[in-house]
């Protein structure tokens, strides 16, 4: 039998700019993910978890925690963009144009933007993308910019993992 080594996500040297990634992966947001994750970050705008309150609002429904689009949207980026992370550095010009309800399905997708050497960590790269997740019906409802520290090819957690695999027991 054949050993198949899977997705091993991009390294620095693997990013170019000017190239979006459509992440595979979409997400169906439902109640219950509203919910804990507004509760789990002691929000109390009611607006989130009270349907009598929210249905009086002009949306007449629960919005989905805006933070938890930010975190969904990142987490569905992470194969393409930051599988070897270093260490994420920030999001920038985050913008929720569109209002996200429960029921709603999210797909994203990430371009490129900068990319340069780490002046203080020789075995990273710095890449910046700006991200844009989308609702099934094509509206996008979240955009920004993040910059993450990425391994170099051959450096970091992963491939000395692979490396110490490597060695004749």
């Amino acid at each position: 039998m054949a050993l198949k080594t899977g997705w091993q996500g991009r390294y620095y040297e693997d990013f170019t700019v000017g190239d979006v990634y459509r992440h595979p992966l979409g997400r169906t947001v439902t109640a219950t993910d509203n919910a804990w994750f507004t509760l789990l970050t002691q929000n109390t705008a009611p607006i989130h978890v009270d349907r009598h309150y929210a249905a009086q609002t002009d949306f007449g429904q629960p919005l989905v925690n805006s933070t938890f689009t930010l975190a969904l949207v990142t987490g569905q980026s992470v194969a393409d963009v930051s599988q070897n992370v270093y260490a994420n550095l920030g999001w920038d010009d985050v913008r929720l144009p569109h209002p996200v309800f429960e029921g709603d399905t999210l797909y994203s997708e990430s371009e490129v933007l900068a990319k340069r050497e780490s002046a203080s960590h020789p075995n990273v790269g710095i890449v910046t993308v700006h991200s844009r997740g989308h609702n099934q019906d094509g509206v996008i409802v979240i955009s920004f910019r993040r910059s993450v520290m990425v391994y170099k090819r051959g450096h970091g957690p992963t491939a000395a993992r692979r490396k110490a695999a490597e060695r004749p027991a």
